[in-house]
Parts: structure tokens; sequence; C-alpha cells
């Protein structure tokens, strides 16, 4: 018999694009766990908090709740004394007295700070004076100082961990936080492993000339396993068709894949090709240009993938990662692995056989002027040590036959890979920013968000610390948001409409004009150099109302105050409104976009990002939680 498959040896790309289309790889279903058994597993779908963290406003050490502005002035000469409340708040404990104007309650680390409050000054800078009735201050402090807000860690409905996240102690700490007790994972795919061949043994056998232990089994399972799979190792099997066929048929009954190593070659002798080949629809790919692994066999069973790797190690390890770990990953729930490269000078001068896409294993050495030196790796590939102590690998493309000594070249990291982040954005928060991070780590992008508020976001912007900043700015001098704070480095990627509106309590029917014109009506405030700060200046006028120094700096910490007594009203978006019950009242629709640095637009990235918001499924996510489209554009 000839392996008539083998005679069309196609492109590496080709091969895979072939082997997808018959398998089409997917995540596995999900499965729902214990937090204790959450470790390593990667989420099936987002994590939402529902409540806010922490769940109120809180003292962060010993000492007495205060108005900052009782404590302005207040140094050793001429400390400021204030009247201290009968009541004395340990944690657990909720507050019944407010802080009143030149009074203080006694407060523990950990307690919940009283109504009419906006600092804490430590004990360590008091005296109690008059039989314990008046509390002496030696130094002021400022609104904010000493206490954590509600929900400024994270906000009831705030999304804390994306889909496609694999878990680790930080991410399990996390949801141990929210009081989350068990979390949706993705299932992890079964793998069977088999290895063939009458020369193999496994290890602790007896060994004798001919023989090889088996590695290929135990690195195929373990990477299996490093990739989030599940393997199932079914031990070896010698050069028996029908023995092979039942090891075959047996995992195709319990498990998600099928790998066989040995025994790829285009002689009659290839029996885990026969066996494949009568398989439904069977071998899909057998020979791809590629060294090592040219002979790799990729096949199915129906929609199950079943591959035959090279018997040699580096081949069957390189074939693995190239073919079989991508489809491992997305199974499990995870994107693609993007790997650590550097730029190295090649140490020797190298050939390459034209016509396939070769990858060149290098070990890396520091040379004098700082730089890296890359030296090949030349044990071929029945090497079983090449690829573990390989510092990385190279491409050499199928139409290079000469790489000159000193050529410059990128060198892939093996094992070394640092968690970087895809795409940095910073700037304003926003629930609707979640549903696009999401998006994006469901394709396997990482993504890391940092909340400065939008003129935080256009520093880090204008710096190149960021590719993207979210932003809301109102220009009181144009009556327009956002383009004129940008500046010929930055362009502009529109987002999405939300609308902005003060917020109070249910049954509080009060008007707008009402609010302000109260002086027992307490606002909360936003953080200066947000957008949100600008419209509520605007909205006061130069008034300043009890409560303006109380700055929070999220929308879900303003709509936890208001709905938690501490404040009675503030202004945050709808969306975060309408999901803690609260009265809303529209003031405007904001554009909140994202300013992009001109040199990061075509990162591939932020290439993504604006695939992402073009998407009519994102926008309709999107416009599900009040979130519109941008206004299209103006015709010229």
């Amino acid at each position: 018999m000839v392996q008539q498959q083998f005679l069309e040896v196609l492109d590496r790309d080709e091969a895979e694009a072939r082997w997808h289309a018959v398998i089409a790889p997917a995540a596995l279903e999900p499965e729902v766990v214990p937090l204790a058994d959450a470790l390593g597993r990667v989420l099936a779908e987002d994590v939402r908090a529902e409540v806010d963290v922490p769940g109120f406003d809180r003292s962060n050490m010993d000492g007495f709740a205060v108005r900052a502005l009782d404590t302005y002035g207040a140094m050793e000469e001429k400390p400021v004394r204030l009247r201290l409340n009968a009541e004395v708040l340990p944690t657990g404990v909720i507050p019944a007295v407010e802080v009143v104007d030149g009074s203080a309650t006694t407060i523990a680390t950990g307690g919940m700070l009283p109504r009419g409050a906006d600092a804490v000054v430590p004990v360590e800078q008091t005296d109690i004076e008059d039989g314990g009735a008046t509390v002496v201050a030696r130094r002021p402090v400022v609104p904010g100082e000493n206490i954590s807000f509600a929900g400024t860690d994270i906000g009831a409905g705030e999304t804390v961990l994306f889909a496609g996240t694999r878990l680790t102690s930080r991410d399990t700490g996390v949801l141990a936080a929210i009081g989350a007790a068990e979390v949706a994972v993705v299932r992890r795919p079964r793998v069977a492993v088999i290895s063939t061949g009458d020369e193999v043994a496994q290890p602790g056998a007896p060994m004798r000339p001919g023989l090889v232990f088996d590695s290929n089994g135990r690195i195929i399972a373990d990477a299996v396993r490093e990739l989030g799979g599940d393997p199932w190792f079914l031990g070896s099997y010698p050069d028996d068709e029908d023995a092979i066929r039942g090891a075959v048929e047996r995992a195709l009954a319990d498990a998600d894949m099928v790998l066989l190593s040995g025994g790829t070659s285009k002689g009659e002798g290839d029996l885990n090709s026969r066996v494949v080949g009568a398989l439904t629809p069977g071998i899909v790919v057998h020979g791809v240009a590629l060294k090592p692994g040219k002979p790799i066999c990729l096949a199915a069973q129906g929609t199950t993938p079943v591959v035959v790797l090279p018997g040699f190690p580096t081949s069957a390890v390189f074939t693995f990662h190239e073919f079989v770990a991508p489809v491992i990953r997305r199974m499990a729930g995870e994107g693609e692995a993007h790997r650590e490269s550097v730029r190295a000078r090649l140490a020797v001068k190298t050939n390459s056989e034209r016509g396939r896409l070769e990858y060149l294993l290098v070990g890396l050495v520091e040379v004098p002027d700082g730089e890296l030196a890359a030296y090949p790796m030349g044990k071929g590939s029945g090497s079983v040590t090449s690829f573990s102590r390989a510092d990385g690998f190279i491409r050499i493309e199928r139409n290079v036959e000469l790489l000159d000594e000193d050529t410059e070249v990128e060198v892939h990291l093996i094992g070394r890979q640092l968690p970087l982040a895809d795409l940095v954005v910073i700037g304003s928060h926003c629930v609707g920013l979640d549903l696009i991070a999401s998006e994006l780590s469901r394709e396997g992008l990482r993504v890391k968000v940092l909340a400065v508020g939008s003129q935080g976001g256009l520093a880090a912007a204008r710096r190149g610390e960021c590719d993207a900043a979210p932003i809301h700015l109102l220009d009181p001098a144009t009556d327009t948001y956002n383009e004129p704070f940008l500046d010929p480095s930055l362009r502009l990627l529109p987002g999405y409409r939300r609308m902005q509106g003060v917020v109070t309590r249910s049954g509080d029917e009060r008007e707008v004009t009402a609010l302000l014109d109260d002086p027992e009506v307490r606002m909360v405030n936003r953080n200066r150099g947000s957008g949100t700060r600008i419209l509520i200046d605007q909205l006061l006028e130069g008034r300043r109302p009890p409560g303006y120094a109380y700055e929070p700096r999220s929308h879900f910490a303003v709509a936890a105050a208001v709905a938690q007594g501490r404040a009675d009203w503030g202004v945050t978006i709808e969306t975060v409104a309408r999901q803690a019950g609260l009265r809303f009242i529209p003031l405007r629709p904001e554009h909140y976009d994202l300013a992009v640095p001109a040199g990061r637009w075509d990162r591939p990235a932020v290439q993504a990002l604006r695939r992402v918001l073009d998407r009519p499924s994102l926008r309709a996510r999107l416009e599900a939680i009040g979130f519109a489209s941008p206004d299209p554009p103006e015709a010229s």
C-alpha cells in the first residue's frame, strides 16, 4: 500500500485551514465548579459583581471621622478642637449619628463612615480633653483622606473577570471578595495520547539495543496538561494494525481529541495512517512543507480531531505546538498563544532547504556590546534535548536557502513569555468598556484596563503609555465632546453615546433646581479630572453644596453613596442608575470615545479594537444596556 495523501505536500497555512474546516475547533461546553477547584481553569462567562467592594465608606485606620473642612489650619501650636459624639464605631456597626459642623465620631479601622464625614484623623494625631467630650486634632486632613469609598474597588454590576481568563490565585481572590462560591468554567478537553512502534518501551521497562524509551508520550501528555487539557495516556502499542485500531476506537469513544505518535512516513508500513484513513472523513492532510515535521497527518472522525505526529521527538513537539496546541487552547476556552520574541544576530551561517518553512532551534548568549547572539541547536529532529535546552527558535521562510552569519533574526522564546497585555487601555471606565474588553478577551487578546479618569487617560496617551484612552470631556467653550482636547499626536476612535443625569433615591421626586437650592441636601461629587466632574461644575455654576468635597472615582461609587443614604443626589450614567434602582433625571447625552496615539493606530491590537467596535453584535449588546452608536459623520 502506498500513502497517496502524502504525495500532496501542502503549505503550512493551507494545511491548517483544510483541517480546521473539518474539525471547526471551538470552546467546549461550560461546567460549574466550586471556587476551591477553580484555580487554573478558564472562565466560560464574564463574572459580574453583585456587591460593592468595599460595601460602604470604610475607615482605613483608628481615629476620628470628621468633616475635613473643620480641620483646616490645625497644627501642633494651634490645634483644632471638635465636639466628640457619644457614638463609637467599631467594625460591623451601622452609624446612627451624623457628623455635623464642629463634631467628630470615634471610629475603628474598617468601621463604616457616618453620614456627614468625609475624612478620618488618625488617633496618633489627636488628644482627648474635657473628660472625653472633646477631641483635639493637631494636623489637618483633606476630603477622602484615610478612607476607602464604597464601590471604588469593585462596583455592583461591574465586570471583574472576563470570559477566557485562566484563573490565577489573584483572580480567585477577587471571586472570593465578591462572594462567588462557584464559577462557570470551560470543560477541559480530554485528549487521548497513544504511542506506537515496535521499538518503543515505556520508562522503567527493560532496555535492549534497538529500543527507545517513550519520551513522546510523556512530552505530549504533559504539554496537553500545560495547555489546560486533560491528558489520557493509553500507553504504547506495537506495530500491529488491529491493536492500534482498537486503541483508536477506545479513545474516540471517550475523548475530545486523539493523538498518536510514530509511523507517519509514506511507506507501506505506516499502520497509523491506515487506521486513521479508515475513519470518516479520515485523513485531511498528510504532509506539510515544514521542517521539522513534514510527515504530520491531520485527520478527523466526524469533527473530533485525530492527529498522527512524527515519531522523532523534536518533530513531534514542533508539530504539536504548531497544529495541535492552538486547537486544544481553543477547546479549553483560551485564545492563541502570544510568544515573546527578541532580536538577535545569527552566530553562524545557516543553510535551509528551499520549499519548506523551517523552525530552527537556537540558544542565546549575550555578547559584549549587550546584544544577543543566536547559536543553532543543530542536533536534528531526532534529538530529545534540543527543544528542552533551546532558548527559542527562528522561522526561516520557505523561499530562503541561506542565512549569513551576523544576520539579524527574530527569536521566538520558548517558555519564557512575559504576561504582557496586548492592549493597554487607560482612561475613564464604563460598563460599556467592559463589553468591548470582553469581546477582545474572547478573541484571545490580553486587555489591561486602568481607570484614571478622562484627563489622566489623555495624558497617558500623549506619553505613549497606552493604546487607547477612553474619554468623555465636554469643552464648555464649544459645547463639544472630546475633539477639542486632542492634539496632532492623537486620533479619535468613536465609541458610543451614553446619558448622564442626576440620581436620587426612589421616591424623592424633587427636580434638580430644588435639590441645588436646599441647604440640607447632600451631594456626592466626582473626582477632578473626570469628564463627569466637568458636567457637574457646569451644573453647579459656582455653588458648593454640602458634599461637594466628597469625590469618589466611579459611577458605581456615586450610585452606592445615594442608594445607601450617605448622599442625597449625584451625577452618574443611566445604565448604572437603573441597575442601582435609583431615580434618574437626564441631563444630556455624552460622547464616550477613545483617544488613540497616532503611532499606534495600525498596531494589531488596536486594529482588533477598531474591528470589534464596528461589529454589529457588539453594537447590539451595547444598545441593550443603554449605549447608543455614535452619530454618523456629516456629509461633506
